[in-house]
């Protein structure tokens, strides 16, 4: 019980404790390399379905060659920390920090600098805010670090890859399943350094019923805005098709506008009832056009496109698409 009360406060670290059916646990690490030509996603993680059966994983996707590898492992070579973050499958390790991939075809260690972590409030802890004290929620979803500069090479396949002076993106998510709809994009690679956005739509099952959350972050050089269903923020728009997915959302002070343009996408193993049987598709190489303004003046407070985006579109969409 006490591992978990500390991992309630603490979203980026291991939330599985006690749990032993019906239940996944990863985290996404995103590298893009200095010049933008080499971009990949590890995704380690633990899985267990309805019958207790359990197994670790580490999913790589190359957003470039847009390939993926799902790579299974016993269930007992999975270990974390309860005091801290940290995340080991088999010699492989996973932090806030750094990882160290140690695989035949996944080889080194990644440095990562000058993290920005997503505020940690003890009545708010992470990106789910208050929700995170709900018990039933299907997914829960956590922000470890939305920018940081990162150091290292890996050998991927037999190629040795240079990611210094790229940069890098973490999340996570836990619970049983993914949502049955939902949008999700990222990018931190605009036109000047220390930018970065994240934001989400879902169908959330809520008691007998359901609504459509949504949570947007838009990191500028030190300033944080927030764009949630916990903090008064409106969802004005949410729709897509084959070409784009647009979003609107105002909150008290400022108006979000967002249009990702859509690229080729590559599949990758989802959550479902705990076990990774589900099936998303992934973009690592589209763009997302970011607009955000003083709601009272109009003034345009930023504007831009941010490249090398990873963009998903998932599920139902029908049941998230709406425009007020």
């Amino acid at each position: 019980m006490i591992k978990q009360l500390q991992a309630l406060f603490h979203p980026e670290r291991y939330h599985g404790w006690r749990r032993s059916k019906r239940y996944f646990e990863g985290w996404y690490y995103k590298a893009v390399s200095a010049g933008g030509q080499e971009a990949f996603a590890f995704i380690p993680g633990i899985a267990m379905d309805e019958q207790g059966e359990q197994h670790a994983f580490i999913q790589v996707l190359d957003g470039k060659a847009k390939t993926a590898e799902y790579i299974s492992f016993p269930a007992n070579i999975f270990s974390a920390a309860s005091a801290s973050f940290q995340i080991c499958i088999g010699d492989s390790q996973f932090t806030g920090n750094s990882i160290k991939l140690a695989l035949n075809d996944y080889f080194g260690t990644l440095q990562f600098k000058n993290t920005v972590p997503w505020p940690n409030r003890w009545y708010s802890p992470g990106i789910m805010g208050p929700y995170t004290f709900v018990p039933f929620m299907e997914c829960y979803h956590g922000i470890v670090s939305m920018d940081h500069a990162l150091e290292g090479t890996l050998k991927i396949r037999g190629r040795s890859i240079d990611f210094s002076g790229g940069r890098g993106y973490i999340e996570k998510d836990w619970g049983h399943s993914f949502p049955s709809a939902y949008f999700w994009m990222q990018s931190n690679h605009f036109a000047h350094p220390g930018i970065s956005f994240k934001a989400s739509v879902a169908k959330i099952p809520w008691l007998r019923s359901s609504f459509v959350g949504f949570i947007a972050g838009l990191y500028v050089k030190g300033s944080l805005f927030e764009f949630t269903t916990y903090n008064g923020t409106q969802l004005l728009r949410s729709m897509a098709d084959k070409k784009q997915v647009k979003l609107l959302m105002e909150n008290k002070k400022y108006r979000l506008e967002v249009v990702a343009h859509r690229d080729q996408a590559t599949e990758l193993a989802s959550p479902l009832s705990g076990i990774m049987d589900g099936r998303i598709s992934e973009s690592m190489t589209s763009a997302i056009e970011i607009t955000l303004s003083d709601k009272k003046s109009g003034n345009v407070l930023f504007s831009d496109t941010g490249r090398n985006a990873a963009l998903e579109v998932a599920g139902k969409i029908e049941e998230i698409t709406f425009e007020g």
